[in-house]
């Protein structure tokens, strides 16, 4: 099924405050696959405390602590996220398209991918991997049917993604960025939030 029978792979979700989860507290989730079967997502507005892409390349031995500060300034750029609550030890690079692994990399939306393997660490760190990324330390997942019952329930909201949302460095304004899409202030979302 594409996104226009009900699936919003590809999309961004935008938690309402009446969520009640404060690990979703004001996030905003890319959905990297959405079907029948569940959704997985990205929290692209949530930094990792205390990490940067350059010391998890130290740690993992991609590079060397000594040649660490030779890296491309697309290497420094990588910004660390919390991705989700499932998986937070696993780290996923969602990027452009500009960058493809045969069957290691996920065409998650227009012009946005989601690999998950340390060759694209390698690929970044040596300047050959892709125009834009970010690594998150897990992932959000939803089982069949959850994420649906989740919006019914005024759980979230839904906007188009667009590379700022997903890539831009000020991700203390990703939130009231997303809500601006739909067409309103983020101070009108209340628990009062229904269906038209």
């Amino acid at each position: 099924m594409d996104r226009t029978e009900g699936y919003l792979e590809g999309q961004c979700l935008i938690a309402m405050p009446q969520m009640g989860d404060e690990r979703f507290d004001r996030a905003v989730v890319f959905l990297c696959a959405h079907s029948e079967e569940g959704a997985m997502g990205i929290i692209v507005n949530k930094p990792a405390k205390n990490v940067s892409f350059v010391d998890l390349l130290t740690q993992l031995g991609v590079v060397e602590e000594d040649s660490a500060i030779r890296l491309p300034d697309t290497a420094r750029n990588v910004a660390v996220h919390n991705g989700g609550p499932v998986e937070t030890g696993r780290g996923f690079v969602l990027h452009t398209s500009d960058f493809m692994l045969k069957e290691a990399t996920l065409v998650a939306g227009d012009d946005v991918c989601l690999t998950a393997t340390v060759e694209i660490l390698r690929a970044i760190a040596h300047g050959s991997g892709p125009s834009q990324a970010l690594l998150a330390l897990g992932y959000a997942g939803w089982a069949p049917g959850q994420l649906e019952a989740e919006i019914a329930g005024n759980g979230w909201l839904h906007c188009a993604a667009d590379h700022d949302l997903l890539f831009d460095m000020d991700v203390g304004s990703k939130y009231e960025r997303a809500v601006k899409k739909l067409g309103f202030a983020p101070q009108v979302l209340s628990s009062a939030a229904g269906h038209a």
